[in-house]
């Protein structure tokens, strides 16, 4: 089988030239087709010499994923749906914006996580994709969107790995991959612009501050253990306390000086005052010093599997208000692309799922979410 030339950082690909008998110069020349122009084919990297596009011919390929479909919203986000084999497909979501062009990456084929509000985990899991797969994903929008808008110069500036899946679980992929986007021969990113979302598998947060340390956004979505436990079954081997503790150990390394928390709104759920209290306490008070944060409220998108319902924007935003008062700085996401499915926590895909997420997540929604005092939740209905 041919190598795939996008499941290699600048030093891999360096190594597989010099099995190929040619130096590190040549690796670097091949790098910048690939990535900087967009080119796969080998006869058209005209500064390579010719017996090594002769030999990359027979031997290697630039291995793009097949478009299963492209939506364009009204709002002007763009979903790829990408079809990665066996019956899977993941998804990709770029973000025009009047500062910044955002594409959101997918890591795995469906989640193991099984995060109660997100439609990713409710398909269940497949499979992690490779190092090719995740940078496919950027090679094709970027090129694509370039070719569209007849520019040579670059449109994506951000990259989240927020889509399908949790990028931690798959690590080995996800830093090659992440390294060809800060590569200056490659996409030339920002650390500060590539950021990792992960629900807290804290022994890999501690990895990446090591390997590769971008912009960091946790999942946290609850203020205390006991509803974490509901709403993100990870805190059940990593709870809030170590979490937060692998936040403070992350923060040396980062590119910036503080972490992004996510926080999805979800009505009578996690979004009363009471529970905005209990989040102040918990984000200043951690180890006596608190953890310095930003933190992101995410309007919950609904789908029919979930049994949960959007916190009104009211709600919301007196959530957000109580957040600031209190001196964290707070902010509401924008929704984008909803009326293609595209928004936080839409991510669907298709997935040949392995996990019987549907069995399990069915069974979990027996037992009623906690809901504050007054409030009614969203019917528990049966999928």
């Amino acid at each position: 089988m041919t190598a795939n030339l996008l499941d290699f950082d600048l030093e891999g690909l360096a190594a597989f030239c010099e099995r190929l008998g040619h130096k590190r110069f040549r690796a670097v020349q091949l790098f910048r087709w690939i990535h900087q122009k967009g080119v796969a084919r080998f006869w058209d990297m005209t500064d390579l010499a010719r017996d090594l596009r002769a030999r990359l011919a027979e031997v290697a390929e630039v291995r793009a994923l097949p478009v299963l479909a492209e939506q364009v919203s009204a709002d002007g986000t763009i979903k790829w749906l990408f079809d990665v084999g066996d019956g899977n497909a993941v998804e990709s979501v770029f973000i025009p914006e009047d500062d910044r062009g955002t594409l959101c990456v997918s890591s795995q084929a469906g989640c193991a996580v099984g995060c109660r509000f997100c439609s990713t985990g409710h398909q269940g899991f497949s499979r992690n994709l490779t190092t090719g797969e995740i940078v496919a994903q950027l090679w094709h929008a970027e090129h694509a969107l370039r070719r569209r808008l007849a520019t040579s110069e670059r449109v994506i500036s951000n990259v989240v790995m927020m889509g399908m899946g949790e990028p931690l679980q798959n690590y080995a992929a996800l830093a090659p991959a992440l390294r060809v986007m800060l590569d200056d021969h490659g996409y030339g990113l920002s650390r500060r612009r590539v950021t990792v979302s992960t629900s807290g598998v804290v022994p890999m947060m501690e990895r990446l501050a090591q390997d590769c340390p971008v912009a960091l956004a946790v999942s946290l979505h609850a203020p205390d253990d006991a509803l974490r436990d509901e709403l993100v079954p990870l805190n059940r081997k990593y709870p809030l306390a170590e979490l937060l503790d692998a936040c403070l150990r992350y923060l040396p390394a980062a590119p910036r000086d503080f972490i992004t928390f996510e926080y999805c709104m979800l009505d009578g759920v996690n979004d009363t005052p009471a529970h905005a209290e209990r989040l102040i306490a918990l984000l200043r008070g951690h180890r006596g010093r608190g953890v310095p944060c930003k933190v992101n409220l995410i309007p919950f998108n609904p789908f029919p599997q979930s049994g949960l319902r959007r916190s009104p924007r009211e709600a919301v935003k007196a959530f957000a208000d109580r957040l600031n008062a209190a001196g964290i700085v707070t902010t509401i996401r924008k929704t984008r692309g909803d009326d293609i499915d595209a928004a936080c926590g839409q991510l669907a895909g298709e997935v040949r799922d392995r996990t019987r997420a549907a069995q399990r997540l069915a069974r979990r929604r027996v037992v009623p979410l906690r809901v504050e005092r007054g409030r009614s939740p969203a019917p528990e209905v049966a999928s």
